[in-house]
């Protein structure tokens, strides 16, 4: 279990911001203690795909905490990071969702409505691996009339896939596995052969952002 507990490049739960976050939370049991970190970096991490486009550098945990946002990638790191950091063992997985709610804007941005490379946290509580999906903070739920994606420690919490109201909501189309840590090269071929130029475009996340208002 050594490669789920250690820091790196992009779990860096040795940066400072990363460390003192973590010293915050302070329960004694490890599956409540995932819980809590669980929904603080699902709602205290404002939920901004447009992100992406800053490439690797914002692959990483601490990435989350400059200015309290970030994406599915990076919000999965935070929280692994944080669980490496009180013992808990953590890896990320990857896969291939096609999100029926998406707006056509961000479709647009992204090539279709199908968003590769969505990451979860993969944590090991109580003698089994568990999913956790702390993407979407629950304002931005409410805002689009779904339900927040609740986790419990014992179940995987993964996209549903319908709304309350039971429209069709996350569909998963591909598994590309669980990494003890981020598969770099790999994520950046693959997003760059899905959505071509996407990386280092500035001009794609202003006009991102400027369409958002």
């Amino acid at each position: 279990m050594n490669e789920y507990l250690a820091p790196s490049q992009y779990f860096d739960f040795d940066h400072p911001d990363v460390r003192a976050l973590a010293v915050q939370f302070t329960n004694n049991d490890p599956k409540q203690k995932a819980i809590d970190m669980y929904y603080w970096v699902r709602d205290e991490i404002r939920y901004n795909p447009y992100l992406v486009v800053e490439g690797a550098d914002s692959f990483k945990a601490s990435y989350c905490l400059q200015d309290s946002e970030g994406y599915c990638i990076t919000k999965a790191s935070l929280l692994i990071a944080l669980c490496r950091f009180h013992g808990i063992p953590a890896r990320i997985g990857l896969c291939d969702v096609k999100n029926h709610l998406s707006n056509d804007r961000l479709s647009r941005l992204i090539g279709s409505n199908v968003f590769p490379m969505h990451a979860y946290a993969d944590l090991y509580l109580n003698g089994k691996w568990v999913k956790a999906t702390p993407a979407f903070n629950v304002s931005l739920c409410e805002k689009f009339g779904t339900a927040a994606l609740e986790f419990d420690g014992e179940q995987d919490a993964i996209f549903q896939a319908f709304t309350p109201d039971g429209r069709a909501h996350m569909e998963y189309v591909k598994d590309h596995g669980t990494f003890a840590d981020m598969p770099v090269a790999f994520m950046l071929a693959y997003l760059e052969s899905c959505c071509p130029g996407l990386f280092g475009s500035q001009a794609i996340l202003g006009q991102a952002l400027e369409l958002e208002k």
